[in-house]
């Protein structure tokens, strides 16, 4: 299976990424690197990656399991190197399921498996070094 993406340079420090499905977001830098601010860095989106497939995983677990979700909000706390290049040291993905009557074995389940098994993105970069720790809250929409 491959992908495709494509950046175009904008102008600054800017450039528009387009998704080999077609779907396009800016990528900036900040102003003390030529940039405006217009959009993510590009390691913000490396993270961004990161907390959607891990998500995605997660819902989809659930959902299969019958879990009557509500919401789900997943915080991503990052560390990276001093050193170049500042690569990602740790990070800690909290995740807030929201839902009626949920079963704290499926949830905790569905984050072990995103972890361990369905992840790509999180397995790539702890195969690279990273250290990724999980954890996660249940709150009740009764």
């Amino acid at each position: 299976m491959s992908m495709k993406a494509s950046i175009k340079w904008t102008g600054g420090a800017s450039f528009e990424a387009t998704s080999g499905s077609g779907h396009s977001v800016v990528i900036d830098g900040p102003p003390d690197h030529g940039g405006q601010n217009l959009g993510p860095r590009p390691m913000e989106m490396l993270l961004l990656g990161l907390g959607g497939c891990t998500s995605f995983d997660v819902m989809s677990i659930l959902k299969k399991s019958r879990q009557d979700v509500t919401d789900c909000v997943t915080e991503l706390t990052a560390e990276r190197a001093d050193a170049v290049p500042s690569v990602f040291t740790r990070i800690h993905i909290h995740f807030i399921v929201t839902g009626r009557n949920l079963k704290e074995a499926q949830v905790k389940r569905a984050v072990a498996l995103s972890a361990e098994k369905y992840c790509s993105a999180s397995i790539m970069l702890e195969k690279g070094g990273v250290e990724i720790t999980h954890d996660y809250e249940i709150r009740d929409a009764s």
